[in-house]
C-alpha cells in the first residue's frame, strides 16, 4: 500500500523549473559517463594501452561502482540536514574528482578519481529522486520520474559528439574538464531550489534509525523485489554502455559511427520515457511494467536466436533494431519500478533512494562488470544477458505483484 505523507510544495518555483534542475542534476551521471565513450582510443593510446583493449571500460564500470557505494551515504544525510546542503556536497566532489580524473598522469590514478567521481555523482541523484517522492504522490510521481529519467537518457544524443569533438580538437582531458563547467553551472541554478524536507520530517543521524529505515526498505516486499528487478535490469545496460564503443568499432567495425549509434539508441530511449510520462497515466504503472516486461522478454529471445544464427555478427541494421527495443523496455521498466519501489517510503524517502538506488547502482555496475569480462568479440554475450535479466526481472516483479499469505 502506498503510504500518504503530506508534503511541502516548494515555495518559489514553478512545477517546470523545478523539474528542470531535477532533471539536469540527473544528467550529470549520464554526462560523467557520455562524454568519454568517443575518447577510448585517444586514452589507449595515451596511457600505452592495445587498441581495441577492454581495459579502459573500467572508466565506466570504476565509475558506476562508485555512484552505487556513494548513493548509500547521502539519503541518510538528507533526512537529516534536508535536500539542499547534501545536495551541495554532491556537486562540489563532482567537480573536484572530474579535474583531478583530467590531470591525473596514470589509468590507475583516473580510475582512482573515477571512484570518487561517481561517489560525486550519486549526490545529486539520490536527491533528485527524494525531492521528486517529496513532491508528488501517484501516477504523478511515475509521470515526474519518467520526464526526469528522459533527460537523463537524452543526454547521450549529445554527449558522445560533443565529447569526440573536444577530444579530436584538444584532448581527451578536456571532455572530464566539460563536466566540471557543468557541475559548476548546476550549482549556480540550483540556488533557487526549495528546500523539499519539511523540518517536523528530519530524521536523526543515527546508526540505529538509519538500519531501522533500511531495514524498512529491505523488508517491504514491493520495494526490495521491484528494487532487485530495476537492479538486474540496471546491470544489462551497464554492460551496453560499457562495451558499446567496443562493439560497434570491433564487432561491426563501424568505429567512425558510435557516436550516431550511440546517440541515435538514447534518442530513442528517451523518446519512449516521454511516452512513458503519458502512458502510464491511462494504462496505470503495475499494468505497464507487466505488459512490457511480456514484450522484453519476447524480443529478448528473438535478439538471442538471431545472435546465435549469425555467429555472434547480425547485420548492423539487425542489431540495431533489436538494441532499440531493448532499451526502449528499460525506458517504461526502470522509471516505473523506481516509482513502485519507491511509493511505500514516504516517510524515509531520502534513506530509501539511497538503499534502492545503491542495491541498483552497485549490484548493476558489478552485474555490468560479469557480462563485460563475457565479451567474445560478438554480440552473443550481450544478447543472452538482456534475454537472463529481462526472466529475472518478470519473475521478481510477478512476486512483488503478490500479495502476502
Amino acid at each position: 500500500m502506498t503510504e500518504t505523507v503530506e508534503r511541502p510544495a516548494p515555495r518559489t518555483l514553478g512545477r517546470g523549473e523545478l523539474t528542470g534542475i531535477l532533471a539536469m542534476s540527473m544528467a550529470l551521471t549520464a554526462l560523467g559517463i557520455d562524454l568519454m565513450l568517443p575518447a577510448f582510443p585517444a586514452i589507449r593510446e595515451d596511457f600505452g594501452l592495445a587498441p581495441g583493449s577492454s581495459d579502459v571500460t573500467r572508466v565506466v564500470t570504476t565509475y558506476m561502482f562508485g555512484l552505487g557505494v556513494g548513493t548509500f551515504a547521502y539519503g541518510p544525510l538528507a533526512d537529516r540536514f534536508g535536500r539542499k546542503p547534501v545536495l551541495y556536497v554532491g556537486y562540489g566532489l563532482y567537480a573536484a574528482s572530474a579535474l583531478a580524473a583530467a590531470l591525473a598522469p596514470s589509468l590507475g590514478l583516473v580510475l582512482v578519481a573515477r571512484f570518487v567521481w561517481g561517489l560525486g555523482a550519486a549526490g545529486p541523484r539520490v536527491i533528485t529522486l527524494a525531492v521528486i517522492r517529496d513532491t508528488f504522490e501517484g501516477e504523478r510521481m511515475s509521470r515526474a520520474m519518467s520526464f526526469v529519467m528522459a533527460v537523463f537518457i537524452i543526454v547521450p544524443v549529445f554527449a558522445p559528439t560533443a565529447g569526440q569533438v573536444v577530444a579530436e580538437a584538444t584532448s581527451w582531458r578536456w571532455a572530464f574538464g566539460l563536466c566540471v563547467v557543468a557541475a559548476a553551472v548546476l550549482t549556480v541554478w540550483a540556488l533557487r531550489l526549495p528546500e523539499t524536507l519539511h523540518p517536523e520530517f528530519r530524521l536523526p543521524l543515527s546508526g540505529a534509525r538509519i538500519a531501522g529505515a533500511a531495514r524498512r526498505v529491505l523488508t517491504t516486499r514491493p520495494t526490495l523485489l521491484y528494487g532487485l528487478a530495476q537492479m538486474v535490469l540496471y546491470g544489462a545496460f551497464v554492460s551496453w554502455i560499457a562495451s558499446s564503443e567496443v562493439i560497434v568499432g570491433e564487432v561491426f567495425d563501424q568505429a567512425d559511427l558510435f557516436p550516431v549509434v550511440f546517440g541515435g539508441l538514447a534518442a530513442v530511449m528517451g523518446a519512449a520515457m516521454l511516452a512513458n510520462a503519458r502512458i502510464v497515466e491511462r494504462v496505470g504503472t503495475t499494468n505497464l511494467a507487466r505488459r512490457v516486461l511480456v514484450a522484453y522478454v519476447v524480443v529478448a529471445a528473438a535478439n538471442v536466436a538471431v545472435s546465435v544464427a549469425t555467429e555472434g555478427k547480425p547485420p548492423l541494421v539487425v542489431f540495431l533494431a533489436g538494441m532499440a527495443a531493448m532499451v526502449s523496455a528499460h525506458a517504461l521498466l526502470i522509471p516505473n519500478f523506481n516509482a513502485l519501489a519507491m511509493a511505500p517510503m514516504a516517510a524515509v524517502a531520502g534513506t530509501a533512494s539511497s538503499v534502492i538506488g545503491a542495491m541498483q547502482l552497485a549490484g548493476g555496475s558489478i552485474i555490468g562488470a560479469v557480462i563485460d569480462a563475457r565479451f567474445d568479440g560478438t554480440v552473443r554475450p550481450l544478447a543472452l544477458s538482456f534475454l537472463l535479466v529481462g526472466l529475472v526481472a518478470a519473475g521478481l516483479a510477478a512476486a512483488a505483484r503478490k500479495e502476502p499469505a
